[in-house]
C-alpha cells in the first residue's frame, strides 16, 4: 500500500489535540464511563443505554472532526484516507466480505455452543457489563457496534496512518503500528487481557487494510466482531445456583 497524502499547515496544527484527545483523554474517559456503568448496571435500566450514546455521539463527532482536517487538505484524497474500493473491484470485495462473514458465523456458533456449556468465552469478561439483557440494549448495542466498525476503522486506521505518513513522514508499516497503538489505549477500560484481544483483532483489521488499500473489509469485519462480541454470544450459562461473581469485568 502507498499513499502520499500532503496536510495543509492549518489541518496538521489543529490535528495535533485530536490525536492527544484520542491518546490521552479517550482512553481515561473510556475507563470512567465503564466503571460507572459497572457500579449502576442493576439498579439504572437505562446506564447501558445511555452509555452506548454518549459513545456513539462522540465517535461520530471525532470522524467528522477527522474528515473535516482531511477536506481542509486539498493534498488529501480519499484513497488516502481508504475510502476507496478494494484493489481488485467489487467482485473480490465481495467475495472477501462473504468470506469473512462465513467465517465470523462459525466462530460465533462456536463461541455460543460454548457458553451454552457452561464455559467463558474468551475476551468476554473483559465487556461483560455492556452485554444486552433487553430489547432496548440490543438496539443500542447493534447500533454502537456499526458505529465502532465506520467510525474506528475510519479515524484509526484512514485517517491516523494518513496523518503519519503526511505530517511525520513515517512509512506506512510504521504508521499503521503508531495508529495501532493509539486505537488498542482507548480500549482500556477492558483491562490488560481485553487488551490483548483488541491489539490481535485491530492487527488484522490494519493487515486487511494495508493489503487492499481499502476500509470497506475492515469496516465490515469490524462491525461483525462487535456484533458478534454484544450480541451474537450470551453470557456463559452457569448452574442453578453456581456462584457467579467471576463475571465481574476484567478492569485496567
Amino acid at each position: 500500500m502507498t499513499i502520499s497524502p500532503e496536510f495543509s499547515p492549518l489541518a496538521t496544527w489543529l490535528a495535533a489535540p485530536l490525536v492527544a484527545y484520542l491518546l490521552l483523554l479517550t482512553p481515561w474517559l473510556g475507563k470512567r464511563s465503564y466503571d460507572r456503568l459497572v457500579r449502576r448496571r442493576d439498579g439504572d435500566p437505562r446506564a447501558l443505554v445511555r452509555m452506548f450514546r454518549s459513545w456513539i455521539a462522540e465517535s461520530w463527532g471525532l470522524m467528522a472532526v477527522a474528515l473535516a482536517l482531511a477536506a481542509m487538505s486539498p493534498g488529501v484524497g480519499l484513497a488516502d484516507l481508504g475510502l476507496v474500493m478494494p484493489s481488485g473491484g467489487g467482485s473480490r470485495a465481495t467475495g472477501m466480505v462473504v468470506g469473512a462473514t462465513i467465517g465470523l458465523v462459525v466462530v460465533t456458533l462456536v463461541f455460543r455452543r460454548r457458553a451454552k456449556s457452561g464455559r467463558d468465552i474468551p475476551g468476554q469478561a473483559a465487556f461483560s457489563a455492556m452485554l444486552p439483557r433487553t430489547t432496548a440494549e440490543r438496539w443500542a448495542a447493534a447500533a454502537m457496534a456499526v458505529t465502532a466498525g465506520i467510525c474506528e476503522e475510519v479515524l484509526y486506521r484512514g485517517f491516523l496512518i494518513a496523518l503519519g505518513v503526511g505530517v511525520l513522514g513515517l512509512e506506512v508499516k510504521v504508521a499503521a503500528g503508531a495508529a495501532l497503538i493509539i486505537f488498542v489505549a482507548g480500549h482500556w477500560y477492558q483491562g490488560w487481557k481485553g487488551l490483548l484481544m483488541v491489539t490481535l483483532a485491530g492487527y488484522g483489521l490494519t493487515a486487511l487494510y494495508l493489503a487492499q488499500g481499502s476500509l470497506l473489509l475492515p469496516i465490515v469485519v469490524h462491525a461483525l466482531i462487535d456484533l458478534r462480541g454484544l450480541l451474537f454470544v450470551p453470557a456463559p450459562e452457569r448452574p442453578a445456583g453456581a456462584d457467579t461473581g467471576a463475571v465481574e469485568p476484567v478492569r485496567g
